[in-house]
């Protein structure tokens, strides 16, 4: 029987492909694509019932590699394969970005576990987004995609789990734009799921996060190398410059303080006073979100940033819905939300509202000054928050 999606071959990093081949994909724009990719990675052993499987959505740069590569990859059957592979030309190798979380006897224990991890629509991370070559023209889609939500995004990983043969979910876990898909998860298909961990996010995006992503969007749009999408290489003074405004966001002021107070360089070019005409920099600070600004100018794509950015903006569950407190309390799927005390992106009163509203639910503090990135680096708190709630 055919699962209207077929495989690709194993990437060094055990990312497998998907291709959506039997029906083509709805946008909620109301255009629909036909061929779409899905990214996606896969550790521990699915079990006879098909049912012991947790979800991992990831945030906005990330990926499908959230385990370490130690960690055995699952391979599912019965897949026909094709010569799709992802490109290969975005992302660096990495040790998984949630390693800390996933692995035998840790909070999403692979021992128990089958663990999926997709990269999101619209991303580069081999998914289909405006990085992705338009079979029509042989030429990459830019901002002729179709326009993606974060619905969209819950929709895709569904259609994926199903060809999978996945029968339910265990749980469904992500923070920051990985947590809004969680919450649609919820909403969308919560009959599939036993329960739902939204970490550092938010039931819909304020006008603090939107502003934040406008200037962000501005910054790579404004970069004569943009070419309204159209460029031939990254407009990297524009990417970086839109990395360093999301950087000030991820962290807190106290961080900063701590970790870079007012040092210099070492062997700084020129005095703090003179800047003009001087690109080096002279606070580690400033040498920091530079450095910050290059590495994502080496690994993503600037019409993904402004397509996933835009998605988080229109994030909203009580969108065509209904007022966004009854909405929340909706959601009947046992819940742990979790929220930092420091994050300035999504401040902690905004998992406050959920926990307030969502019946069945849990709510857990991290202590922590590291800001919103918290919930990449405080692993012993979250870990021990999800294994309690898991059982």
């Amino acid at each position: 029987m055919s699962t209207g999606i077929t495989q690709a071959a194993k990437t060094d990093t055990g990312t497998r492909l998907f291709q959506l081949k039997d029906t083509p994909f709805p946008f909620e724009c109301g255009t629909e694509l036909s061929g779409i990719n899905i990214a996606f990675e896969a550790y521990g052993t699915l079990n006879a019932r098909r049912d012991n499987v947790i979800l991992i959505c990831h945030a906005l740069t990330g990926d499908a590699q959230a385990a370490p590569p130690d960690i055995p990859r699952y391979d599912f059957d019965g897949i026909e394969e094709i010569s799709i592979a992802p490109t290969g030309e975005f992302g660096t190798p990495h040790n998984g970005w949630w390693a800390d979380l996933i692995g035998p006897g840790k909070a999403l224990d692979t021992n128990r576990y089958c663990i999926v991890c997709s990269n999101i629509l619209g991303s580069c991370y081999g998914s289909s987004g405006p990085a992705s070559v338009n079979p029509l023209t042989g030429e990459r889609f830019g901002m002729a995609f179709p326009e993606v939500s974060v619905r969209d995004m819950v929709r895709l990983q569904y259609r994926l789990l199903q060809g999978l043969g996945i029968r339910r979910l265990r749980s469904v876990i992500g923070g920051s734009l990985g947590g809004m898909q969680v919450l649609e998860w919820a909403i969308l298909h919560a009959e599939f799921i036993d329960s739902i961990i939204p970490i550092a996010t938010v039931a819909r995006h304020s006008a603090w996060g939107i502003a934040l992503n406008t200037a962000a969007r501005q910054a790579i749009t404004n970069d004569p190398v943009w070419q309204k999408g159209r460029y031939r290489e990254q407009p990297a003074k524009g990417l970086a410059l839109a990395r360093s405004i999301a950087m000030l966001s991820y962290r807190s002021a106290s961080s900063f303080n701590t970790r870079f107070g007012r040092e210099q360089s070492p062997n700084p070019p020129h005095s703090p006073i003179a800047f003009r005409n001087q690109p080096a920099a002279d606070f580690q600070v400033e040498s920091y979100l530079r450095y910050q600004g290059k590495k994502l100018v080496e690994r993503f794509d600037a019409n993904t940033y402004l397509y996933l950015t835009r998605a988080m903006d229109t994030h909203d569950i009580s969108r065509e819905r209904d007022n966004l407190e009854s909405v929340l309390a909706s959601i009947k799927t046992p819940t742990l939300t979790i929220g930092v005390t420091s994050d300035l992106l999504y401040p902690i009163d905004e998992q406050r509202l959920l926990a307030r509203y969502i019946p069945k639910v849990e709510f857990k503090t991290v202590y922590s000054d590291d800001g919103h990135d918290a919930f990449l680096i405080e692993f012993e708190q979250m870990g021990r928050f999800v294994k309690e709630f898991l059982g």
